[in-house]
């Protein structure tokens, strides 16, 4: 349980404070608003994510017997950690000021963006589904830990960021930011490396 404890909210953490169009919604939000619109806009993908884990966790666990087809898939996710771990290494700073500034409705606004966004259904498909149904196994409760963990993680780090930049955005420009963000990207590529060993064996058979 405590392994997918660790994994939950070492992806949430990386995926919480990595910059992308929801980063931005929380932060621009922020800057217009007040910091309750930005925590509001920090909750959307609950709204989103719930259909994309349901799909994704059915699709998966209609074809789990076929264990090549499960081992690309590993492969597939290792590739989008080697990629996200990739993205969060090379971070130097974050521009707040070229964010434009939009209007309230935060949780809309947030949800529609998170939706459109390309990396939530990647996530899910090959590595947050594969990582519920292996959970799974060891019963019911580890996988709620997982997803849990991911999302308290995920919120959490959005939150932060809210937070943080209704009081300065200094944080975001500065090494500590910087030095964490590195440190989740060497995260994601240690488990980029078991999802490439795990899908190996699965195609090996």
């Amino acid at each position: 349980m405590l392994g997918y404890l660790l994994v939950g909210v070492s992806l949430g953490l990386s995926s919480g404070f990595a910059p992308g169009p929801l980063f931005a919604m929380v932060i621009s939000q922020t800057m217009k608003y007040g910091v309750k619109e930005g925590v509001k806009t920090a909750f959307s993908p609950i709204i989103t994510d719930l259909p994309i884990i349901i799909l994704s966790t059915f699709f998966l666990s209609r074809i789990y017997e076929y264990k090549a087809v499960l081992g690309f898939i590993s492969i597939a996710g290792g590739l989008l950690l080697t990629y996200l771990a990739y993205e969060n290494m090379k971070i130097n700073q974050v521009n707040c000021g070229s964010i434009e500034q939009e209007n309230s409705n935060s949780v809309a606004k947030g949800a529609v963006v998170n939706a459109l966004s390309p990396h939530p259904y990647l996530f899910w498909i090959t590595v947050g589904s594969p990582m519920i149904l292996d959970a799974y196994m060891q019963g019911l409760f580890y996988s709620l830990c997982f997803v849990s963990s991911f999302y308290v993680s995920l919120i959490g780090a959005k939150i932060i960021i809210a937070v943080v930049v209704n009081r300065s955005r200094n944080f975001l420009q500065g090494k500590t930011y910087i030095y964490l963000m590195k440190l989740l990207g060497l995260l994601l590529f240690v488990f980029a490396i078991v999802l490439f060993h795990d899908g190996w064996k699965l195609i090996a058979g």
